[in-house]
């Protein structure tokens, strides 16, 4: 391909709208352009990395057994409906009516298609395992479409589904899938954690998200300083404390704190530490409302909350409801003598000693409060978010944390969806048992946007060779000469007739120019043609990551690209 041929409008300013760096770098170097919020076409060079990157999730897959389908992106209502999924999936979920007044939505997901595609033929154990996947555009109505491709509504993804007899099948497809995905982001030059996760909407058993290491990614990974614990910030575990009988400092005293509310505000009031003081929370949810109990350093995490109540919604009650709750106002809530309401209490209250705590009344908290004896909890568990130097779940190592961004998650569904939409076989004994499932999915626009993330500099995006564009860009500079066009030719044809994708930078611009495109659009090596240089047969070569700048001889430039794509991938 030729730069006076290729459609690339590089832009030289940052586009105002452009909130993170691959958003950025990815409208100046030309491969994609905004159509309406959310929502992007790709141009030829970020179409190009798209597709590279396609192809290795097919070849994984392949590879691991899974068969490739493509499925509709219209969905009907009657579907999600019968998984149960209609109303609880959302706003995110785009609802619209035909022309004869029938339901439908477009596809953020395809569990409710995939299993009704399989129920339909698939009768007996022996049609069993099975797997299939696909990759598609989705669209989820984002209330917040941002980051370009990070969080678009309409994007590229590959989601796969397993059906297998039995549990031992079930995990077995699930641990293929998580070796393959490793291997798809092994292969694509990426740093990367399989960490535990949270099903979320999908449902299932358990599951986990595949997070490429950057600093600017918005999700939290948590990690072990000594073994291979990992897990996002919703799903972290936080270790248990020991069982100790805390001193207590003396009895129960109500003391006034006038206009305290916060954890800051009343430690500082009150010259204790913020560990020394319980948060009541109360909560509401679609079924009732709770109190949960936290140490006063730490932060409540929802998902644990939720999880454990087994509902949908969960936020803080608003002010009359608190009233009502606790018989005090907002900021003074504590559990001694809380009546008539379900009291939760993380693991650490366990091993405090004297506590601070609302009094339930206006300007007013308890002190010298004893966890084991002056008040009543009704359950305990970890409800509170993991923090960097916490004790390893795992192990006697510490907790770590960094972050991350999301590009991969493998679920085990088990029966939820076969149960409710009645995907079942017969097994070897003619007994009808329900499929047992399992579900893959990588956002592939995603992984493009988070490559760049993890790889670039001030100068623009720094592509790994296997999702890059083109491999190579030939750079001739310096008057226009037929022996500086020659070699280029030359070196051109030498690289394509080799399998290594190329592009030759013909245009009529300055070197100053050439560079800084070839820069900001990543491409990891760059091949210099000038006079000087070539006088002696000579030819610069640069790689973009290192800017190691080598002279080849103009017939070893072929030899001389391979060894560099051999030292990348041997340091990946």
């Amino acid at each position: 391909m030729r730069m006076s041929q290729l459609f690339v409008p590089t832009l030289k300013e940052d586009p105002a709208d452009a909130e993170v760096i691959s958003h950025r770098l990815m409208l100046r170097a030309g491969m994609i352009r905004k159509l309406t919020a959310g929502i992007y076409s790709y141009l030829p060079l970020g179409y190009r990395s798209l597709r590279k990157l396609e192809q290795i999730v097919r070849e994984e897959m392949d590879a691991a057994g899974a068969q490739e389908v493509f499925l509709p992106m219209v969905q009907p209502a009657e579907l999600w409906i019968e998984s149960g999924r209609w109303n609880l999936y959302g706003t995110e979920l785009l609802r619209f009516s035909d022309r004869h007044k029938r339901e439908f939505c477009l596809g953020p997901t395809h569990e409710e298609v995939i299993t009704d595609l399989v129920r339909r033929d698939v009768r007996s154990y022996r049609d069993l395992p099975l797997n299939l996947y696909q990759i598609q555009t989705k669209f989820r109505d984002e209330i917040r479409p941002r980051f370009g491709l990070m969080r678009g509504r309409e994007f590229m993804m590959k989601d796969g589904y397993s059906f297998d007899a039995t549990e031992q099948g079930a995990e077995e497809s699930y641990r293929r899938m998580q070796e393959a995905y490793s291997r798809i982001f092994s292969r694509c030059g990426l740093r990367f954690r399989a960490v535990e996760a949270d099903s979320g909407p999908i449902g299932g058993s358990f599951s986990h998200e595949f997070m490429v290491l950057a600093d600017t990614g918005e999700d939290t990974v948590v990690s072990c300083d000594s073994c291979q614990y990992a897990a996002n910030m919703e799903k972290a575990e936080v270790r248990p404390c020991e069982p100790v009988t805390p001193a207590v400092k003396g009895s129960l005293t109500k003391v006034s704190t006038p206009g305290m509310r916060t954890i800051e505000e009343v430690s500082q009031f009150l010259k204790v530490r913020p560990e020394e003081l319980i948060k009541t929370l109360i909560l509401k949810t679609e079924k009732s409302v709770v109190a949960v109990l936290i140490r006063g350093d730490h932060e409540l995490n929802d998902v644990k909350v939720k999880n454990f109540l087994n509902v949908a919604e969960l936020e803080l009650a608003d002010e009359r409801t608190i009233q009502e709750v606790t018989g005090g106002p907002l900021g003074f809530s504590g559990p001694v003598n809380l009546r008539g309401i379900t009291i939760l209490a993380d693991n650490d209250i366990r091993c405090m000693g004297s506590a601070v705590v609302g009094a339930n009344e206006k300007d007013a908290h308890l002190i010298n409060v004893n966890p084991q004896a002056d008040f009543h909890v009704d359950n305990f568990g970890d409800f509170r978010a993991a923090q960097a130097g916490d004790a390893c779940p795992r192990c006697d190592g510490t907790l770590v944390l960094s972050r991350g961004i999301e590009v991969g998650h493998v679920f085990k569904l088990g029966t939820k969806y076969s149960d409710a939409m009645a995907a079942t076989f017969l097994d070897a004994d003619g007994k009808e048992r329900p499929m047992i499932m399992g579900c893959y999915g990588i956002g592939v626009s995603r992984t493009v946007a988070a490559a760049i993330e993890q790889n670039h500099d001030e100068n623009g995006i720094i592509f790994p060779p296997p999702i890059a564009p083109f491999t190579v860009l030939i750079t001739p500079v310096g008057a226009k000469s037929s022996d500086i066009e020659s070699a280029a030719e030359q070196v051109y044809q030498a690289l394509w007739e080799n399998g290594i994708d190329v592009l030759l930078d013909d245009r009529d611009e300055r070197p100053g120019v050439k560079f800084k495109d070839a820069d900001l659009m990543g491409i990891p090596f760059r091949v210099t043609i000038g006079k000087k240089a070539l006088g002696e047969r000579k030819v610069e070569l640069k790689n973009r990551r290192t800017g190691d700048v080598t002279l080849v001889a103009l017939e070893e430039i072929v030899d001389a690209v391979k060894r560099g794509l051999m030292s990348w991938s041997e340091e990946n």
